[in-house]
């Protein structure tokens, strides 16, 4: 077993970036994720590891920083609140049409606007729909409790360089805030310039060598035709993503005739509704998606076609997962929405309600 310890989700983010390796941490400080920064300034891993933590001057020089450090193929990363989020939406798309793997953590609040400091997930649409200018996607882990704050900070990484694609951890100011027992990742050493050569040396602008050209790290390219070759060559990449890397839990579903979907602190809650309705002898599972994107978009399918009755996505937003789940669905059986915003937060008993008024008519 590894370190176990009562931590902060944010908290836990900045110890998982140290022990995983990570090179640098290049970020600007806002509501409700600001202990990220805090932590790592606090435990001094330039010291430890060697690991660099700016405090940068903007979320837009931020993420410019994110931009240099992964050309060089280091282990980089930043994080942010939803309006700090969108002020480095330019450079996410940058970041994806270059071809870097990188990792974002966005501990979201309500919004529009500056809206409020309390937890939301009304930024689904803008982590799992591009986020930026043109036709790209973040790979998007969605946690559920701190031990996933852990797990997915290495897990993004691993994806981010796999696939050369920028990755997402798509938390809220709940999961950033509770404090709960983790088991600590074991540390990991940072790569040498060695390693970078021999794993990333056919890409990384980490200085030429004698036996290659020069690498050139850009997004541009004005000749329309190889534009549109590089954008079918994205497409098929994220077309694999889709079919090799979805994640997801489902809780009692085996004979559910309906199913709750909800992801980060609505599955939580959604997972206690689910014991209410069992023990009144209504059949409910829950569908949590880990995966935002590559969405689960197969196994909710599979469920309509068993003869699943309906569908409830319950979310911190308007509906914007719903939309999913109704594409997913295809129209073969119900598919409703529930959910609280500007950073309220629903209870189990209200969840249940909706189920039984909504998908069963009661």
């Amino acid at each position: 077993m590894g370190d176990l310890r009562l931590m902060k989700g944010n908290e836990v983010i900045a110890e998982a970036a140290i022990r995983c390796g990570c090179d640098g941490y290049f970020g600007y400080p806002i509501t409700p994720q600001s202990e990220i920064m805090e932590t790592l300034m606090a435990r001094r891993p330039w010291e430890e590891t060697g690991m660099v933590v700016l405090q940068a001057e903007s979320e837009g020089a931020s993420i410019n920083m994110i931009y240099g450090g992964a050309s060089s193929g280091k282990k980089v990363m930043t994080s942010s609140s939803s309006p700090g989020i969108s002020l480095m939406s330019e450079g996410l798309s940058y970041l994806a049409g270059a071809e870097l793997p990188c990792l974002i953590v966005n501990v979201q609040r309500g919004g529009p606007g500056l809206g409020t400091i309390q937890p939301s997930q009304s930024d689904y649409f803008q982590a799992t729909k591009g986020g930026g200018h043109g036709d790209f996607q973040l790979i998007v882990l969605a946690p559920a409790s701190v031990q996933e704050m852990n797990d997915f900070v290495d897990l993004g990484f691993e994806l981010a360089f796999k696939y050369r694609n920028p990755a997402m951890i798509l938390a809220d100011g709940v999961i950033g805030q509770t404090m709960e027992k983790v088991e600590l990742s074991d540390y990991k050493p940072r790569w040498t310039e060695q390693q970078i050569e021999e794993m990333h040396g056919s890409w990384a602008a980490n200085g030429k060598k004698a036996n290659r050209n020069q690498h050139i790290v850009t997004s541009l390219e004005l000749v329309s035709e190889r534009q549109e070759k590089f954008n079918q060559k994205l497409q098929a990449k994220y077309r694999k993503i889709e079919e090799e890397e979805v994640r997801y839990e489902m809780i009692q579903c085996d004979d559910a005739e309906y199913i709750i979907v909800a992801f980060g602190l609505s599955a939580r809650i959604s997972q206690k509704s689910v014991d209410i309705l069992r023990k009144k002898g209504i059949k409910v599972g829950l569908l949590r998606p880990i995966t935002l994107f590559p969405f689960p978009t197969k196994i909710i399918s599979e469920l309509a076609d068993r003869g699943v009755k309906g569908f409830l996505s319950v979310e911190m937003n308007a509906g914007q997962m719903v939309q999913d789940v109704r594409l997913a669905v295809n129209g073969k059986t119900k598919v409703e929405y529930f959910g609280r915003m500007g950073g309220m937060i629903t209870n189990p008993g209200e969840v249940a309600d909706v189920v039984e008024s909504k998908l069963i008519g009661k």
